[in-house]
């Protein structure tokens, strides 16, 4: 059954989860390290923790071309779609100013996870990291 929730307060007993995904959302928590340590909270000893974020790629001539795609291409783009001014800006903007991943893994270790790691994807467009409570 869905639950809306406030993902730095969930309503749910410490040690209740096997296992938790989060898709392209920690990028938005309004405090990250406190969003990390509540799904520590929740989850039983031994389960993942698995996150797919965007990241920046690494390799010069593809991370010219991703940050001109979606600093300038991408929201051109949602503006002439959705007729409003400042569509799309935001996902660049929190893209950008999210850790990366080597970044993300020492949170996710300061958050009480072991096992701590990641691995890049489609260029290093994006990261799925992962830990154990």
């Amino acid at each position: 059954m869905p639950v809306a929730a406030d993902a730095l307060q969930l309503p749910f007993s410490t040690a209740r989860f096997d296992g938790a995904v989060v898709g392209f959302g920690v990028r938005n928590l309004a405090d990250l390290d406190s969003g990390l340590r509540e799904a520590y909270r929740v989850l039983k000893p031994g389960a993942r923790f698995v996150i797919l974020e965007f990241a920046t790629p690494r390799f010069p001539p593809l991370r010219a071309l991703y940050l001109f795609y979606f600093r300038r291409i991408l929201p051109t783009i949602g503006r002439l779609v959705s007729k409003h001014r400042d569509a799309y800006t935001y996902l660049p903007e929190s893209v950008l100013a999210f850790p990366e991943p080597e970044a993300l893994s020492r949170r996710l270790g300061d958050a009480g996870f072991t096992r701590v790691g990641f691995e890049r994807l489609t260029g290093g467009i994006c990261a799925v990291h992962y830990g154990t409570r």
